[in-house]
This record gives C-alpha cells, structure tokens and sequence, in this order.
C-alpha cells in the first residue's frame, strides 16, 4: 500500500531551482456570490514548513463546500462564520482537491518525494485537534492556485494510468464517501442505499461499495441513469421522486445520505432494524424531521462524517493503484474561469466532476 513520504530527515530544505516568488490564485475575499472570487498574479510562493511539501498544482477539483463556503452555508446559528472545521479566515484560496507534482520539501521530508505526482487527503488528519481536522481549502489555503503547501504526511504519491484530471477528482469525493462507508460498517451482501449518487460523492460511494461487495440502489435522476450504470453496471438505481414507493420499508442495511430535506424521514424508514445511517451532506437542506420512534424501536445508528477515520485515504490511494477506480470527470475549464465552473456546477445537470486547470506555472 502507498504511504506518504514524512518521519524521514533530510539535513536541509530541498527546493526546485524554477519555483517562482510569485504565483496566480484564486482568493475567496467574503461570504457572497462570484464576485467575491478575485484573480491575483502577485500571490507569494512561501516554501514549505519543516514538515511540509510544496506542490505545483497541475489540477484542482471543484466542490460543494466550494460554493457552500463562498454563500456562509456552514455558519452556525448564532451567527458565526465558518469553514469545514471551524471559522475561516479571508482571504482564502480555496480548493480541496489537488494532483501535482512536488517542487519543495521541508528539512523533516524525504528529498526523494521531490518530482513526484501526488494527491493530499483534503481532510489533513496529521493537522487535527480534539478529533477535528482541518480542510484544504476552508481553515488553509488550498489549490486554486499554481501552487500549494500540504503537509507531508497527508500527501501520497500516485502512480498508474490516470491522468492529472481525473487524480483531483479523487480526494474529496472518495476519501469522503471511504469515510461514509467505513463509519456505516457497509459489508459484502449487505444493500447500500445511496442518495444524490449522480454527484461527486455518491457517485464515488456507490463505486467504493461496489467494490465492498455490497448491493447498491442508487437515488438518481431518471435522465442520469443510463450515464450512472455506465459507471457503476453492477448497481440499481431509482428516481429521486420515487423512493418511498420503489424501496420497501425495513429493506436496507445501510444509508449513504448526501442529501437531507424534507423526504429524509424516509430514508429511515428503509433502514432495517439495527441499520445505520451515514451524512456528510445536506444539498436539499439540512434541517429535518426525525421520530425518534423510529430510531430506537428499530435499533438505528446514527453517524455525521467529516473528519476521515485511519486508513480510510489509504484505502482510496490503493485501489487507485490497482485501477479498480476511474474517477469520472464531466468539464475542465481554465482555473481563470472559476465562476464559470462553478456556475456549471450548481446546476447539477452534470455526471461526474468538474475540474479546474491552472495557468502554467
């Protein structure tokens, strides 16, 4: 299994002669529409920390917490402006997702990881506090820019046939959808209901079940169906209208929800006894109705999902390697046309990730 390179010394910082002072990036400056989104050429290329490596960003993927960060969707009630993991600060370049290659490391890093292609567990375990750990691109400045300093231990070298693009498809969706699976106890034989599964994230859990073993029944759009079994043949899907008359009560063991709202109590009522369900994310929104009846009398579990568990990257990093996984990328637009690709993106008509490219470096 790929391990990332860290706990290993090397008598000096390690830095590529052609890494400029300067740098183009996107900074997030408020909470507010794309507007707040500002191009600079002039952002400072700072060298890695003792423990950390520099990345040249070769691609960057878009996701919800993108534009859900930008709106102030994550704020708490009473008001507080926040991130993943907490409050964030601005200006902020965003970007959870990123492939590239390594042009600098810190004095505690391998020299040999410099050159490499690499992806970083956007949830940065080796950062956390308390059981919490914070995120590229929301409590530190992530990779919509031409470069990115990660730490170390959170950095894996990827080999194999996939290109760039579809690499920054693969932390945030996968590592998160890994984390559900992982936190549910999803087994061989057991059937997995996946909600929003035409999205980054369910698309990617509905793969990773597959290759648990388990039966997967995929909430997805009608006119996304045929795209989605092209994907993942061996699921089954259902509309997302159509769930209460299409999956019988009591007849799965394990909910994989992404999206919430207001038909949520009938996600439980799927479950059965002693079932569990798995969120990390609220696209319909995220209050909702819960009879705790419903919960106890039948034995349910349930599980919140941000911060990724051990070996859960690990996993995701390895099955790439064995090329069980091919991340499905819908667009790729030019870094600069940011507001564009996330326009794209909030109107969910795609399959499958939008990425972004940024100028060379």
């Amino acid at each position: 299994m790929t391990t990332p390179f860290h706990n290993q010394t090397t008598s000096l910082a390690c830095m590529s002669t052609n890494v400029p002072g300067v740098m183009y990036g996107v900074q997030l400056v408020s909470h507010g529409g794309p507007e707040m989104l500002v191009h600079r050429r002039d952002l400072s290329v700072d060298e890695p920390g003792h423990d950390e490596v520099l990345i040249r960003v070769a691609a960057a993927g878009v996701n919800n917490t993108d534009l859900n960060t930008r709106s102030g969707w994550y704020a708490s009630a009473d008001g507080d402006d926040g991130g993943w993991a907490g409050a964030i600060a601005s200006p902020r370049i965003q970007g959870a997702d990123v492939c590239g290659h390594v042009v600098a490391v810190g004095v505690d890093v391998q020299a040999a990881l410099l050159g490499r292609r690499v992806i970083v567990q956007g949830c940065l375990r080796s950062r956390a506090l308390d059981g919490v750990a914070p995120w590229l691109g929301s409590e530190v400045d992530g990779a919509f820019a031409q470069y990115v300093r990660a730490p170390a231990a959170d950095t894996y070298p990827v080999g194999g046939p996939r290109t760039d693009v579809e690499l920054a498809a693969v932390p945030c969706a996968y590592g998160t959808a890994e984390n559900l699976l992982t936190r549910a106890g999803a087994m061989a034989g057991e059937r997995v209901l996946v909600t929003g599964a035409s999205g980054g994230v369910g698309l990617a859990a509905a793969q990773l079940a597959t290759l648990r073993g388990c039966e997967v029944v995929a909430v997805v759009a009608a006119a996304k169906a045929p795209a989605f079994l092209g994907i993942v043949p061996g699921a089954s899907t259902v509309d997302r209208d159509a769930v209460s008359s299409a999956v019988a009560p009591q007849s799965v063991d394990v909910v994989i929800d992404l999206v919430g709202g207001p038909t949520w109590p009938a996600l439980l009522e799927r479950l059965r006894p002693r079932g569990r369900y798995a969120a990390s994310g609220a696209i319909a929104g995220p209050l909702v109705e819960l009879d705790l009846r419903t919960l106890y009398l039948r034995d349910i579990v349930l599980h919140g999902a941000t911060t990724q568990d051990a070996g859960v990257f690990e996993r995701v990093v390895a099955y790439l390697e064995k090329g069980l996984l091919v991340p499905p990328v819908s667009a790729v637009y030019p870094m600069e046309e940011i507001a564009q690709a996330q326009e794209v993106f909030a109107g969910k008509a795609h399959l499958g990730k939008i990425v972004l490219v940024p100028p060379p470096a």
